[in-house]
């Protein structure tokens, strides 16, 4: 078991590495959760995190068609492409790192809990794939406007399947393990 200051240590690093490399701000989190609860006070949790699912998913399209816009540019070659998918994956991870925790703080979890770590970096990795999946449409080489909609529509698949993965996982019950004799 890891020493109280190694436990707090990672915590911090954890923080630091989201906001540094993500930009991401919890505070903009507590404020569209505060603003979401007080524009729908009579919807149920559930109901208030599909609001902000149905919201993400039209943004998560658009991140994810236009990350690939370099390459409909004549001569930009791979270079540019891969900085647009790197970009546009950066873009598209901080969006659903945001809904994420945007659906745990709805259903009262802490944003600060060291659990939401694991969970966000599940969150990067799903991005990754979903962006590498257009990208590898582009080298099948059929149209150069191919990977578009492909990043488009994978980008908002991985938005509702996140957030939809966000619901149950923060729904559930909370099992409490009795210690062992």
């Amino acid at each position: 078991m890891p020493a109280p200051d190694e436990i707090s240590r990672q915590g911090i690093l954890a923080d630091q590495f989201f906001y540094f490399f993500l930009r991401l701000r919890k505070d903009r989190i507590r404020k569209v959760v505060d603003a979401v609860n007080t524009r729908y006070p009579a919807e149920s949790t559930e109901q208030k995190a599909r609001r902000l699912i149905a919201a993400q998913t039209p943004l998560s399209f658009l991140g994810g068609t236009l990350m690939h816009l370099p390459r409909l540019v004549p001569g930009v070659g791979y270079a540019f492409e891969f900085l647009g998918l790197v970009g546009g994956t950066s873009v598209l991870s901080r969006m659903h790192l945001y809904l994420i925790l945007e659906i745990a703080l709805l259903y009262g979890k802490s944003i600060e809990d060291e659990a939401r770590v694991t969970e966000m970096l599940s969150v990067v990795a799903a991005t990754g794939v979903a962006a590498g999946v257009s990208f590898l449409s582009g080298a099948l080489d059929i149209h150069d406007l191919l990977p578009l909609p492909v990043g488009g529509i994978t980008a908002a698949a991985a938005a509702r399947m996140i957030g939809e993965e966000a619901i149950r996982l923060y729904s559930a019950p909370v099992v409490e393990i009795a210690p062992q004799p």
